[in-house]
């Protein structure tokens, strides 16, 4: 932390603070990497929040970007006339996980499988279901039908479950098909004495 100090950035106790031998460190065109000393590896994702970050914008007023003769970038402050290898611009990174959204998405007693699913390819995918002529288990396998999975419904009721399959493959004409959806629902029974 001493190295952070020197550059003018003082400690935080932020929720993106490194745990004991990591460095941040940024590549030539601003891309923040991580470096375990411990286990001398490095990676791009942070090691306790798991994103990647890059750096925003210009150098600070004042501040310039030099490479030594080894090859290593460092910064120079004129302003305060002094060198470090630390890049000032990591106190104001961004994040940069385009593919992760924003949010956590959170779900409650009111959402459905179907809004639960949304969005998601089952294609290729084995589901198997207890309970599937009823209720959460046959909400369950609706939904994953739906959405392209071969679903088997592990019933204990023969009629009760081609009923459930009836339904599912009705309501399958009525939903604006998936690529792969609902090609196959499997019955299986259990009987329980």
């Amino acid at each position: 932390m001493a190295a952070l100090r020197y550059a003018g950035l003082d400690d935080t106790d932020s929720e993106d603070e490194l745990p004991p031998g990591w460095e941040e460190r940024t590549t030539k065109d601003g891309w923040v990497y991580y470096a375990n000393h411990t286990e001398e590896k490095t990676q791009w994702e942070h090691p306790k929040t798991g994103k990647r970050k890059r750096v925003a914008g210009d150098l600070p007023y004042g501040w310039e970007q030099e490479t030594d003769e080894n090859g290593q970038v460092f910064f120079v402050d004129h302003i305060n006339k002094r060198t470090t290898y630390l890049d000032p611009r990591l106190a104001f990174t961004v994040d940069d996980n385009p593919t992760k959204p924003a949010t956590r998405q959170r779900y409650d007693g009111s959402t459905t499988a179907m809004e639960i699913l949304q969005g998601r390819d089952f294609t290729g995918k084995v589901v198997v279901v207890t309970g599937a002529n009823s209720g959460i288990g046959f909400e369950t396998a609706k939904s994953f039908a739906l959405h392209g999975a071969h679903v088997i419904l592990a019933c204990r009721n023969m009629a009760r479950a081609s009923e459930a399959v009836a339904r599912i493959l009705e309501e399958w004409v009525l939903y604006i098909p998936h690529p792969g959806g609902c090609k196959s629902l499997v019955l299986f029974f259990f009987f329980f004495f």
